[in-house]
């Protein structure tokens, strides 16, 4: 039973009836499916975005996510209670603002806060007594009581008193048909004791189990945790791949064996280098703010230094198996298979086909893409020049009039035993192709 009284009791209140006007600023991956769960949810809900073509798609009853489906955007529409807008001035209406932007690196691989200073910093223009905010973007512990806070007291408004503050890590996996935004636990953490009542209690409306921490810090530490868990698992099959590459073992038979014990043994699988927003990036803003601490963190680094490897020693097996047929890799058709970072996604953030790409090319390689899902590729801001090229078309013909075929993401859709009777060589980084074959080498 909550003893809130004041603008923290009046806020409690208003989002236990679902009067609470959520507004959710970046609606990308993370952002548009947690808007739209608040809505069903029975929360009136704006969201914002500064680019103005996801705004009209939307306002268009139309999606740009493939997964989530346009119709759900047409029944959130058909409610009445989802907006989306690119008017900041509207954040004022809000009585919650959860911030879902990017948190990329910069060129010196160190955390990129521009867009979260430049987010809460236009919610400090709007910011009304009374208001929770909440940040949900990838970030190193501190950012929300420090970095938030800070921006947000500027305002003359003291954190906890007037306006209440919280981190609550997405989770967010797309193309997950097990879990979503409703169904995935959601970890929340304040920067007092109020705060933390109030995001708890919003979040319990709209998601089936929330799990609360001590302090905003903690639940900063948590989605760090679990990243660098997976990018050191991920670094560790990554070079015993080498290593049993080098003995003539096959990685992908030893983890099918090893996966039959009951306990002790948790799968992860080997790639052609790290994807996504998370992964490659989250043990970064550790480490970064590990330094402040005087702490080294040896073993995050050298994971590191492994998954960033691994386009290269890929890019290394197809010149070398091209050497071996008499053909060299300058000059050579290359034809990559996937986009996207990970399997039956449109998400290519961070996706190491990028790199890939730039090797070959360095390399004096000609390359085209195919992948089901992204039918052009966008503008990244680590490959700006890469974009608008056209995803080709995948047929007997044209698989077999390309020197060689680098198969980086393994979707379901693509005709695999097609491509096998058809391709010259098949450079296999996911493990699509057990049995041995002749034009089939692994990476």
């Amino acid at each position: 039973m909550s003893t809130q009284t004041g603008l923290g009791g009046r806020l409690l209140d208003e989002i236990r009836a679902k009067r609470a006007k959520v507004g959710i600023v970046g609606l990308g991956y993370v952002g548009l499916p947690l808007a739209l769960t608040f809505c069903e949810k029975g929360f009136d809900v704006v969201g914002f975005d500064v680019d103005t073509t996801k705004i009209e798609l939307l306002r268009a009853g139309r999606t740009y996510i493939v997964h989530l489906g346009s119709e759900r955007v047409g029944r959130a529409l058909g409610t009445g209670r989802f907006a989306a807008s690119s008017e900041f001035e509207r954040l004022a209406e809000c009585d919650a603002i959860l911030v879902a932007v990017p948190t990329p690196l910069t060129r010196q691989r160190e955390p990129d806060m521009r867009f979260v200073v430049g987010t809460t910093e236009q919610i400090a223009k709007h910011l009304r007594s009374g208001q929770l905010i909440v940040l949900e973007s990838t970030t190193y512990p501190g950012t929300t009581d420090e970095l938030v806070r800070g921006i947000l007291e500027k305002t003359g408004l003291d954190a906890g008193k007037d306006f209440f503050l919280a981190y609550s890590p997405e989770r967010e996996d797309p193309g997950n048909r097990r879990f979503d935004t409703t169904t995935i636990p959601k970890v929340v953490g304040g920067i007092d004791p109020t705060s933390s009542e109030l995001a708890l209690a919003l979040y319990e409306l709209a998601v089936d189990k929330v799990v609360g921490v001590s302090s905003a810090r903690t639940a900063e530490a948590t989605k760090l945790t679990e990243n660098v868990f997976r990018a050191v698992n991920i670094a560790l099959v990554n070079e015993l791949k080498v290593i049993y590459d080098r003995m003539g073992i096959d990685i992908w038979e030893v983890l099918d064996a090893a996966e039959t014990k009951p306990f002790g043994f948790m799968r992860f699988n080997p790639g052609p280098g790290l994807g996504g927003h998370c992964i490659p990036l989250d043990p970064v803003y550790l480490t970064w703010k590990a330094r402040e601490y005087g702490v080294a963190t040896r073993f995050i680094e050298l994971a590191g230094e492994v998954n960033v490897g691994m386009p290269r020693y890929v890019v290394d097996k197809l010149q070398m198996a091209l050497n071996e047929r008499s053909k060299p890799l300058n000059n050579a058709r290359v034809l990559l298979l996937g986009l996207a970072y990970k399997k039956d996604v449109d998400d290519p953030r961070e996706s190491p086909s990028f790199e890939l790409i730039e090797l070959l090319h360095e390399r004096g390689a000609h390359v085209d893409y195919h992948d089901p899902h992204i039918s052009e590729m966008p503008s990244m801001r680590t490959w700006p020049h890469l974009a608008r090229r056209p995803s080709v078309g995948l047929s007997a013909a044209a698989v077999a009039s390309y020197d060689a075929v680098l198969l980086a993401t393994d979707h379901t859709a693509v005709d695999y035993p097609m491509v096998l009777e058809h391709a010259k060589l098949i450079i296999d980084t996911r493990g699509i192709y057990r049995a041995r074959r002749p034009n089939v080498v692994k990476a």
